[in-house]
């Protein structure tokens, strides 16, 4: 399997730079997970929140990353990192 490459949204990028180092850390090896392997793992779940739609969800803690998939072109979008409260609003 190819290693899939990391981009953040907009949102997911500014709440990794303001993170504080403890979870800049947890949040870089959630990256490393995910591009190894963003189907199977144990903090990862399959969410289904459209009908034609998939984003999969990581947990780290009581926080969330969303993020979806694009094999053909093997990137790993992170859409949103939050805590889990917040982050699974306005799917």
């Amino acid at each position: 399997m190819a290693k899939f490459k990391i981009e953040l949204f907009l949102k997911a990028s500014k709440f990794y730079r303001s993170c504080h180092s403890d979870m800049a850390r947890r949040l870089e090896a959630c990256f490393v997970a995910l591009e190894k392997d963003p189907f199977y793992g144990p903090n990862i779940k399959r969410m289904k929140t459209k009908p034609s739609e998939w984003v999969y969800r990581y947990r780290i803690g009581d926080y969330g990353v969303l993020y979806e998939v694009y094999e053909k072109e093997i990137i790993v979008l992170i859409v949103k990192i939050g805590t889990r409260g917040k982050v699974y609003k306005d799917l």
